[in-house]
């Protein structure tokens, strides 16, 4: 029998249906979590206050928070759209959900914030201006609410992911081309992560066992980021 981790725990799981969302929820309940699964759309104004608000009771907070990254694009080509569409989906949800959910957290003196992030966060990336920038912003952040965070019994941390299994930014066609064997060529490990690898991690976090991580953003890349 699988060893409830979680057992008991409201876990708050955005962009549920997207990137890590499926992957996580199957694990979390497998480990006892009851799960709330959003779908909302979190760059509009006033919907994180509205999806926590919903949620009520809320141990733990997964911030999927994920966009196209847009690869290829070089600094001075990166339009005001695409700039800002960064920042609308990555960064400003993920503060107004921490700004949400902290103080029933902070009031019970406890709780976990768990951010799925990005190693381009940590190692520079070249034509990726526009997503390195926003994933280096949720970096800094959860430094900073993370420390804040901590006297209240509250961590915060960020798994700072690469090459983790996903059609969005890994097509099975794309896999089997030479471009696909020249990019492993840079991940010391050679393979990409399966996304119930990274979900145990973030289980990991979310539990009991991590509750001396503060602040930190924690590579899960395969080497490529140290």
């Amino acid at each position: 029998m699988t060893e409830q981790r979680l057992h008991g725990k409201r876990v708050l799981v955005t962009q549920a249906g997207d990137y890590m969302g499926p992957a996580t929820i199957e694990v979390f309940r497998e480990h006892g979590a009851e799960v709330i699964a959003d779908e909302s759309d979190l760059t509009r104004p006033g919907a994180a206050q509205d999806v926590v608000e919903a949620a009520g009771h809320i141990d733990v907070l997964v911030a999927n928070l994920a966009a196209d990254a847009r690869f290829g694009i070089s600094a001075i080509d990166t339009d005001d759209v695409v700039w800002q569409t960064a920042f609308d989906v990555m960064v400003h949800p993920l503060h107004r959900l921490c700004r949400a959910v902290l103080p029933q957290m902070y009031e019970r003196r406890s709780g976990k914030i768990v951010v799925y992030g990005s190693a381009t966060g940590l190692k520079a990336t070249p034509l990726l201006a526009a997503y390195s920038a926003a994933r280096t912003a949720q970096v800094g952040y959860v430094r900073s609410a993370g420390v804040e965070a901590a006297s209240h019994n509250v961590q915060i941390n960020l798994v700072a992911q690469n090459f983790v299994e996903n059609e969005a930014y890994f097509p099975r066609e794309f896999q089997k081309t030479p471009e696909f064997e020249q990019l492993m060529a840079t991940v010391p490990i050679g393979r990409l992560a399966t996304a119930r690898e990274d979900a145990l991690f973030a289980l990991f976090l979310a539990s009991g066992e991590s509750d001396f991580f503060v602040g930190q953003s924690i590579p899960f890349s395969g080497g490529w980021a140290q």
